[in-house]
């Protein structure tokens, strides 16, 4: 009984849960922030390509 009981106040890997669910957390944000920035830098690239295509043609 003893054994039962001070598995139940042990909060050792509860502390390990949380830090796994902080972790979790801020990869899901850093992917979803990378994602948003790299559609920004294709769109760009891609402007920029299309700009310098029409100036080789020009010339």
């Amino acid at each position: 009984m003893k054994f039962i009981n001070k598995l139940i106040r042990d909060e050792a890997g509860a502390t390990a849960i949380e830090y796994g669910l902080i972790a979790a957390l801020i990869a899901v944000a850093a992917i979803t922030a990378m994602n948003g920035l790299g559609n920004q830098l294709k769109a760009t690239f891609n402007a920029t390509a299309r700009a310098m295509s029409s100036g080789n043609a020009a010339a």
